[in-house]
């Protein structure tokens, strides 16, 4: 109670008073109505940031049909996402600050959302939406934290933070393993296309999460073309020197996701959905590399406005005003509460939200609305942002309708309203922050009874002796150098249920290492088995990269049938050991996939 009461006095100095007050959730609606519900297409870019759009103002590309989602709908000029990809995704799916939901790194299982957190695609589908996910999902890979146990029909893609090859990669489609079809994000979108046409007389709930401008850059020759020599008009502003090819691989990949949302938005006119599909663009942080951002400071990673700044776009057509913006201050954690106050079905969630419905801002022409902070955190640093201020992560603060670029602190001069900012900093991260390291101690699942396949990938397993991962970002990569015995790779899991399991290995071997020897076991159970195929292939993505990554290359890796094996439920080491090698080395390792048999 004394937090509370000690919150509302420092927000009442600001002028703040919404935050004290309850929140109210949308009246629950009939099963008949629900049929008559609007389409939801969710449409998140990766790395991309406010000032790649035309619409913003970049005039180094030409983004079409996003900008003409803008003038055709509503534009959020003020809106704010974390600084880096899993906990802006957290935060989309949940309506709540992603320090909540057990969310404290973006790769080796700490990016995925606590068990007990309710989604948004688990709130639509419980109001009778059919839902899909065709992307980069970054929230968790094995059941129940694989996207088709949090409310997720239907998904494909991948669900690691980054991947190595964006052309015909290795994907999953709801968690068997697949090969993608020509460059990743057109066909991201050919699914999304497909899923449309096929729901087109139901309710349905769309999630695009692409994965560019992520690097890898790489992007179609169409696309490149247009760039690979292209002088820059603007360029960044500070002092940090801008890679100008990287600059230009990003917006060649951003014109790439402007092709394919005029994609969607014509296959909704083919459809004649284009009246009841409310569709939502963004990005997941600010952008990836120092280059023209309307003069912000900071890019991912920061928790600066140039970090968290995103655009959020809404079109409905003949629902939403058109042209619209709308300058007050929103957050991620609002789309959540705001699609379902749109689609006026119930919320359903679990816990108490930190969103707000945006829809007053959204249809009202003078809509009562109070001001509000929003707060930005990542790696230790934490921002806060007022309609017109900004405390940044040292504590200086920032005007920032005079001076978006942060230069000048105003903490001397405002100590009032610096000091009832910094408190509230530090009662927001005593709030949120969680009390123990639970998190950080989460094996990773294996064999849900309710789900056929468990993906042990090399990102989350940990290496023993000599041997070495293939780069030390660890989302794409694998296992490699593994020359003795004595060497092994161990994952930390827990066995949901007892089942008999059929196990695949995907690995590359020389030709001279056929009849390594190695042995898959936990606990008292294990399976033997012998390579007699050799694969060697050469690794891929320098000869498609735009500019020099810092990702792992990848190969084609094939699978490997070990057999089957019986699991005993409860927590333990899943290792694999390596029992002989003929020559120099067992095997480069990718991935286990476990099948449920029983």
């Amino acid at each position: 109670m004394r937090n509370i009461l000690v919150k509302c006095m420092a927000l009442a100095i600001l002028g703040l008073p919404l935050a004290c007050k309850e929140k109210t959730k949308p009246e629950s609606t009939s099963n008949t109505q629900r049929n008559h519900k609007p389409n939801i297409v969710l449409i998140l870019a990766d790395d991309q940031g406010w000032g790649d759009l035309g619409i913003t103002g970049n005039t180094n590309l030409a983004t079409p049909n996003i900008d003409a989602m803008a003038k055709n709908g509503v534009m959020f000029d003020h809106f704010y996402v974390s600084p880096v990809c899993s906990p802006t995704r957290a935060e989309l799916l949940t309506g709540r600050y992603f320090p909540r939901v057990g969310v404290y790194s973006t790769s080796s299982g700490g990016e995925r959302l606590n068990l007990d957190e309710t989604t948004i695609a688990e709130v639509f589908r419980k109001a009778g939406y059919a839902t899909a996910a065709y992307g980069k999902w970054h929230n968790g890979m094995q059941p129940p934290y694989h996207p088709n146990a949090r409310g997720f029909d239907d998904f494909y893609g991948f669900c690691s933070g980054h991947w190595g090859n964006y052309f015909s990669p290795m994907l999953e489609h709801n968690g068997e393993i697949v090969k993608g079809n020509g460059f990743i994000i057109d066909d991201l979108t050919n699914k999304g296309l497909e899923f449309m046409a096929r729901k087109k007389e139901h309710p349905f709930f769309l999630y695009l999460p692409f994965n560019t401008p992520h690097s890898p850059m790489q992007v179609p020759d169409e696309f490149w073309n247009k760039f690979r020599d292209k002088e820059l008009a603007m360029k960044y502003h500070g002092e940090e020197e801008e890679n100008e090819n990287f600059t230009r691989a990003a917006l060649a990949m951003v014109e790439n996701i402007d092709y394919n949302v005029g994609r969607v938005l014509n296959k909704l006119r083919d459809l004649q959905l284009e009246e009841n599909t409310l569709v939502i663009y963004l990005s997941d942080n600010g952008p990836n590399g120092w280059r023209w951002n309307a003069g912000m400071r900071g890019k991912k990673g920061s928790t600066d406005e140039g970090g968290v700044r995103s655009p959020l776009v809404m079109q409905w057509k003949n629902k939403l005003p058109k042209g619209k913006h709308i300058s007050q201050i929103a957050s991620s954690i609002d789309v959540l509460p705001t699609l379902t106050d749109l689609a006026q079905i119930e919320m359903n969630t679990q816990k108490p939200l930190d969103g707000k419905s945006l829809k007053p801002l959204l249809m009202g022409d003078n809509a009562s609305w109070y001001d509000r902070v929003v707060y930005n955190h990542w790696n230790r640093s934490t921002s806060i942002r007022t309609q017109k201020y900004r405390l940044d992560s040292e504590d200086r603060l920032y005007d920032m309708e005079k001076d978006g670029g942060q230069t000048t602190d105003l903490s001397g001069k405002l100590p009032q309203l610096a000091d009832s900012l910094k408190q509230l900093k530090r009662d927001w991260l005593q709030e949120v922050m969680p009390k123990s390291k639970e998190t950080e101690d989460r094996p990773f699942t294996l064999g849900h009874p309710d789900y056929v396949y468990t993906q042990i990938p090399a990102r989350d397993g940990v290496a023993h002796g000599n041997i070495e991962r293939s780069n030390r970002h660890p989302n794409d990569t694998f296992f490699t150098y593994w020359k003795s015995t004595k060497d092994s790779i161990s994952w930390d899991v827990e066995v949901l249920a007892d089942g008999d399991f059929e196990v695949e290995l995907y690995y590359t071997a020389k030709e001279k290492d056929l009849g390594s020897q190695f042995e898959l076991r936990l606990g008292e159970s294990s399976l033997k088995a012998t390579i007699t195929k050799a694969h060697d292939p050469p690794l891929v993505g320098a000869e498609r990269d735009r500019d020099p990554r810092i990702e792992s290359f990848t190969k084609d890796f094939i699978p490997m049938v070990l057999g089957k094996i019986s699991l005993k439920k409860g927590r333990g080491n899943l290792v694999l050991q390596a029992l002989k090698i003929p020559e120099e080395e067992i095997m480069d390792m990718r991935l286990l996939l476990f099948k449920r048999v029983d």
